[in-house]
């Protein structure tokens, strides 16, 4: 008797310990990668890239004057003294003419002169793949073809405007709610691509006389926002902190650094100053620095 009651026991003790099991082991619907709290893939640590590494700077007119600073050089010297193979190309883009010739006008449509967050999200984001904006480079053209990828905004993207009545990823409105959706979405995108690195500046400020003080706050807002929230370690996405260079930490482009009191561009000074620093930070990115460093290059 006291046998069999002991064996009943036992077999208590087993099922009560199976159903425990049965209840801490996740069902296929709740595996953590099917959930909506599961992490997504991280891209693997930051090593250092080898042998030849193709860059692509894409810009407009204000990343072209700090390209004439010398950035060109700063890779001749940086390959030659390091035995380095780095190959930095400058693209306009978008490599757009629209609105700048009635002849290239009249050849058929062209996409504006614009690369702003909307502009990157349009290009990259809505479109992909096989589908492109009036001819424009989509981001699976360029990877194809570089390894990193430098892209900026030019200065009106500091002209944000206050919100409206509500926030959207696909309007071209230059408002801070509008910029921040814009640039979720772009960075989701771009770790798609986890074996390419990617480096954005941050916004380019406008003179003194272009922009007023509400303007000038907004897109302090935004700046400080890339830098601390939207730029996370450990990711394929860095930023190259322009802003922070021309301003001095100021609102706006120091006086010293702008072509004029009314022309927001970088001077010659800027260029200069500016030039051999995003190709330091060009550097620490591509040798697996990039969340280590300066964000300035310096």
């Amino acid at each position: 008797m006291v046998l069999v009651r002991f064996r009943q026991g036992l077999r208590r003790v087993l099922a009560a310990l199976a159903l425990v099991a049965l209840a801490a082991s996740p069902s296929r619907g709740d595996s953590p990668s099917s959930g909506p709290q599961a992490t997504p893939s991280k891209v693997p640590p930051m090593t250092s890239m080898t042998g030849k590494v193709r860059v692509a700077y894409l810009h407009h007119s204000t990343g072209g004057n700090v390209w004439k600073g010398g950035v060109p050089e700063f890779f001749k010297s940086w390959n030659a003294e390091h035995r380095t193979d780095y190959r930095i190309t400058e693209l306009t883009y978008p490599a757009t003419t629209g609105g700048r010739s009635k002849l290239l006008r009249s050849l058929g449509p062209r996409y504006p002169w614009a690369n702003y967050p909307y502009d990157y999200w349009n290009l990259w984001v809505a479109h992909s793949g096989e589908s492109r904006d009036r001819g424009e480079l989509n981001l699976d053209d360029l990877v194809k073809d570089y390894d990193v990828i430098v892209f900026k905004h030019c200065y009106p993207v500091s002209g944000v405007l206050a919100d409206g009545d509500a926030a959207s990823v696909s309007s071209s409105a230059k408002t801070l709610s509008n910029y921040r959706l814009q640039y979720e979405a772009i960075r989701a995108r771009l770790r798609q691509f986890p074996a390419k690195r990617f480096i954005v500046w941050t916004s380019a400020a406008l003179t003194e006389q272009n922009t007023t003080p509400d303007q000038a706050e907004r897109s302090r807002q935004f700046v400080e926002w890339v830098k601390r929230s939207w730029d996370e370690p450990g990711d394929n996405v860095f930023v190259w902190d322009f802003h922070a260079l021309e301003t001095g930490g100021g609102p706006f482009i120091k006086p010293d650094y702008a072509m004029s009191g009314t022309d927001s561009h970088p001077n010659a000074t800027l260029s200069k100053l500016a030039a051999p620093l995003i190709g330091r930070r060009i550097v620490d990115v591509i040798e697996g620095r990039g969340d280590s460093v300066s964000l300035t290059g310096r």
